[in-house]
């Protein structure tokens, strides 16, 4: 059943135009992602779909009746209203019925009441919906409904928009960025929720394992162009990959033709034929396709950054805590050359904190913290840039440097540097409070990294970037040669980025683990309820200290990245084995193939070869440990 249909939509302002010709439609029961460039106007696109804004030209046909909720990035709440209030400000008449129910709750003496409100649920089968609705609340840490909108901080007002836009019930929901303000345990909750419930989603967000979850058609906004891809954010990058290559045989193949053509149109031919006509008015358009460029620009910064010495950051017995609320114990760990962290844990765990200790923006109860004499850090925070009325993108770089100094004693203009940034000359010149959300924070990521930090520091670095910037971020940090400390909810950031993680678990405590977020998750899923229980009683008895697996493996004669080494074989080869079980059970499939027999035992050949391989490798350490 079609719920939308956008027919050849466009929206501009000023003389610039951000989109033009756009068609789409939305399907019941379709969960579609749509990706963009920060700038090229995925917000107003959600806006015209909401509502809230209406298209230059073309239009937008909505089914009859058709009830819309819409989370956006900065959700419009009123602030005098409670929790409650707001939760139950819907258009859903079974939460009205439950809105009611609670209330004759609170009155036992009135039994009329509480038999009317008693006898809705009944009617409106509202028991199930009930427990759901709780269930949200309890998820999105939102227990106190008494508390006023106005005292809420911003990513609590996100999450009470979530919740709002959930139990409305809609039957097309819109979502700019979801998982933004979240942690990770609300994301992936978030994620099961929307791949169970059979709900129609549009949605815009940069969190890549969102998208390959949840999603099953993904529309890409690439030069003006709307592409549609019927599956998740796998299938997209493999078609993507595909479709640009295709493109650049066609624009090799238009340059040819241009060629040609541009040769007869200079020998000027003089007969003015039908034909020589129609020759001419083909050349103008085969001149645009030829002529027309990918801006597939990339961060390409080789930063002359100081050397860091041998001593870096190092924390001794250190102590922090605010009222009811330890964020450290006694906790002990020294940075090393390279190092590339990752911090996770719940909200209000001491993560932000941390961060200001490293920094010196905080300083410990009780402790040392010793920073190197070489140590330079580049710090970006949540709250992003401070915006300058009447600042142009190219003045808030100049204010910093005019240029920038590169490996073998080459520079970067200003100029250059935005580029690399994806701001394009004319967008220089753009006042920075016109700029969308994710433009400001790439620009802020552009005034840390030009400092020429050595130890940088990212606190949800990812909140508002587009997929295609962080992309190019992730392989601007691949090759980061500093320290780097993240303290992210993006999963697939995580993942790529760094090799071992600090995991705040509250009260103080903190784990070292020696892997990436998905090992993480790996990891505890397998452990049962007891041994979860045994660790935590563990970590509350002692001191809280990092790095524990790097010390056994200097007790055990073995380097630091041999340690991690032999840690991620372990992971590897059980992933290799659980594969292994897989395929042979595929075999007992009664209604099996050949095809398909030959392609499982091509591919059971292969995953044994690899475990065979990581074995002998997994020995040859352990040999070493043990010598």
């Amino acid at each position: 059943m079609n719920l939308v249909s956008v027919e050849e939509i466009s929206k501009g302002f000023g003389e610039r135009i951000l989109f033009s010709g756009l068609s789409f439609g939305i399907n019941a029961g379709q969960k579609i992602a749509l990706i963009a460039q920060n700038g090229t106007g995925k917000t107003s696109i959600l806006n015209i779909l909401a509502g809230k804004d209406q298209p230059d030209t073309g239009m937008v046909n909505t089914r009859k009746g058709l009830r819309i909720s819409y989370l956006e990035q900065d959700p419009d709440l009123q602030e005098d209203l409670t929790l409650e209030e707001t939760v139950f400000r819907s258009d859903n008449e079974i939460l009205k019925v439950i809105r009611d129910y609670e209330k004759a709750l609170d009155n036992p003496g009135d039994q009329k009441r509480y038999q009317k409100a008693f006898e809705a649920m009944e009617r409106n089968s509202a028991w199930d919906f009930e427990t759901q609705y709780k269930q949200i609340l309890f998820r999105l840490q939102l227990t106190d409904l008494q508390a006023r909108v106005g005292t809420l901080s911003g990513g609590q007002k996100k999450r009470l928009a979530l919740a709002h836009a959930l139990l409305n019930k809609p039957d097309l929901l819109i979502l700019d960025e979801p998982t933004n303000h979240l942690d990770l345990e609300m994301i992936e909750w978030l994620e099961n929720y929307f791949a169970r419930e059979s709900i129609t989603l549009f949605m815009v967000t940069h969190d890549r394992y969102f998208l390959e979850r949840v999603c099953d058609e993904i529309l890409e906004l690439d030069g003006g162009k709307l592409y549609s891809y019927k599956g998740n954010y796998s299938y997209f990058l493999e078609k993507k990959e595909a479709r640009e290559m295709r493109d650049v045989v066609e624009l090799h193949k238009s340059k040819q033709l241009y060629k040609k053509e541009l040769d007869w149109m200079r020998r000027q031919p003089k007969a003015r034929t039908t034909k020589s006509k129609s020759r001419i008015d083909d050349f103008h358009e085969i001149k645009s396709k030829a002529l027309q460029r990918r801006k597939d620009h990339e961060v390409q910064l080789e930063i002359n950054m100081e050397r860091l010495g041998s001593k870096i950051l190092e924390f001794h017995n250190v102590v922090k805590s605010f009222p009811d609320t330890p964020i450290l114990n006694k906790f002990n760990y020294s940075f090393v050359k390279g190092e590339r962290l990752g911090i996770i844990g719940k909200n209000g765990t001491g993560k932000t904190t941390f961060l200001n200790l490293l920094t010196g923006n905080a300083l410990p109860d009780g402790g040392k913290i010793i920073t190197g004499e070489t140590v330079k850090f580049g710090y970006y925070t949540q709250e992003g840039i401070p915006v300058k009325e009447g600042q142009k993108v190219i003045e808030v770089i100049r204010e910093i440097a005019e240029y920038i100094p590169l490996k073998k004693g080459r520079q970067l203009s200003a100029q250059q540097l935005l580029e690399r940034f994806l701001f394009d000359r004319k967008k220089q010149y753009d006042f920075v409070e016109k700029l969308s959300g994710g433009e400001k924070k790439r620009l802020y990521l552009c005034t840390v990294l030009i400092q020429n930090p050595n130890f940088l520091i990212l606190d949800e670095p990812t909140n508002d970037l587009d997929v295609v910037t962080l992309n190019v971020l992730e392989s601007f940090l691949l090759d980061y040669p500093g320290c780097l400390v993240v303290v992210s909810h993006d999963r697939y950031f995580m993942d790529k980025i760094v090799d071992h993680l600090f995991v705040f678990r509250g009260e103080g405590v903190i784990d070292d683990f020696p892997g990436n977020y998905s090992d993480f998750r790996a990891y505890e899923d397998s452990l049962d309820a007891s041994k979860k229980a045994e660790k935590a009683s563990d970590a509350e008895k002692g001191q809280t200290t990092g790095s524990p697996w790097r010390e056994e493996g200097k007790r055990s004669n073995l380097s630091y990245a041999e340690q991690k080494e032999y840690k991620q074989l372990e992971r590897e080869i059980q992933k290799l084995e659980t594969r292994k079980k897989e395929l042979q059970d595929a075999f007992l499939n009664p209604d099996i193939t050949p095809e398909e027999i030959a392609d499982l035992s091509k591919s059971l050949q292969e995953t044994e070869q690899q475990i065979d391989q990581k074995t002998e490798r997994w020995f040859e350490i352990s040999v070493r440990a043990e010598s």
